[in-house]
């Protein structure tokens, strides 16, 4: 049986199409993650420290090893206090 030689273009073409589309989706979520790979099971307690560290350096991923917040920390809480009359 003969092969098909004017059919290896097109899936050369596809394969290739493919392989660069998953690079490109993979460089652009570690890019978005600072270089870290993404993030699986997120629960609450996740979820509050990604906001806790988007406070302090900027980022949801980012972390500081240093223990002196940044100035307006203090007051970027997200509870909410009652009002008074």
């Amino acid at each position: 049986m003969p092969v098909p030689w004017e059919a290896l273009i097109p899936f050369g073409l596809v394969t290739v199409m493919f392989g660069i589309s998953g690079t490109l989706l993979n460089v652009s979520t570690k890019a978005q993650n600072l270089g870290k790979p993404i993030r699986h099971n997120i629960d609450n307690w996740d979820e509050m420290m990604m906001r806790r560290d988007e406070q302090l350096t900027g980022h949801r991923r980012g972390q500081r090893d240093d223990p002196v917040p940044p100035p307006g920390f203090e007051t970027s809480s997200v509870w909410q206090t009652e009002k008074t009359a």
